[in-house]
């Protein structure tokens, strides 16, 4: 059955107060975080290489402000590789020094040389004083960008809770990465009013907003018009659509889903909140293929 309450993507700038938009956990991280980044050496920023622009929290970019600071492009594995490369060189030319990160497989060596780098002036002051510095950072991000993911496979293992939905880390907890490294897993935090609608909407595709306040299907129908805008064989061979459903209504891109992927009630009505669920985690699930939503000239 469909929430009884849902909100359409053109809602979601005005509805934070009244469907916990902006909840009261959120908040209070927000305060802890402004309080703890005082004791850290440096700060670890998460975006999900699909959207790094969108996926970009101004309120933790703030508060990571006066440290050293360096930008993570998680799960690039699901992205297109050329729009990766553009919003590396994006960034590197803004003077952030940023790496990119897969989700699954591949090798932790560059986030690592980043790591000792941006720690590197506090170990020199300890060693000056003839200490030992256990270096302490903080990872932030927006929720679902794959924080605690990211610190298991610094760890080599599951320490940090990690799930592929939005909110599970609710408390701040340090895990120990090495003799000398410490990091700091944070929840994910959004920011008390979007105030763009294609970031708001880049957010519930990626299940940063939390589904159920959104009306599923609207969503579903609107990420295949989006994604026949970026890749439009994947999508046609994926969802068994043709051409013209990027020029068709929601409702007649569902239905024409439906029919193609067989996805039928009895009397052969179509199915299309089974359709906008199975949408939704295909695309999250990489099924479709590795496709970025946006470029940073988009922007």
């Amino acid at each position: 059955m469909r929430p009884l309450f849902f909100i359409s993507i053109k809602r979601i700038l005005d509805i934070m107060p009244d469907i916990n938009w902006y909840p009261g956990h959120m908040a209070k991280t927000r305060r802890i975080l402004v309080d703890q980044v005082k004791s850290v050496d440096a700060v670890i920023e998460l975006c999900d290489a699909r959207a790094p622009g969108a996926t970009r929290n101004p309120d933790l970019i703030d508060i990571a402000r006066g440290k050293n600071h360096f930008l993570v492009l998680n799960k690039c594995d699901l992205a297109n590789d050329n729009a990766t490369r553009q919003w590396i060189h994006h960034f590197e030319s803004q003077g952030i020094s940023c790496v990119r990160f897969q989700s699954t497989g591949g090798k932790a060596k560059d986030v690592l040389n980043l790591i000792q780098k941006a720690a590197q002036p506090a170990v020199e002051r300890m060693k000056a004083r003839g200490a030992n510095k256990t270096v302490r950072m903080m990872v932030i991000g927006i929720p679902n960008v794959g924080k605690s993911t990211f610190i298991n496979k610094l760890r080599g293992q599951a320490i940090a809770k990690a799930s592929d939905r939005p909110g599970v880390t609710r408390t701040n907890q340090w895990v120990k990465v090495g003799p000398f490294l410490e990091l700091l897993d944070t929840p994910g935090m959004l920011w008390p009013k979007l105030e763009n609608q294609k970031n708001a909407e880049i957010l519930a595709f990626l299940g940063s907003i939390r589904d159920q306040i959104m009306d599923s299907e609207e969503l579903a129908g609107n990420l295949i018009k989006r994604l026949m805008t970026i890749a439009p064989k994947e999508t046609m061979a994926r969802f068994r659509i043709g051409e013209d459903a990027k020029d068709k209504t929601v409702q007649e891109v569902l239905e024409d889903a439906c029919r193609g992927r067989g996805w039928l009630l009895s009397g052969g009505r179509f199915d299309t909140e089974r359709a906008a669920a199975i949408i939704l985690d295909e695309f999250r699930g990489n099924k479709v293929g590795r496709i970025s939503l946006e470029i940073p000239e988009e922007r």
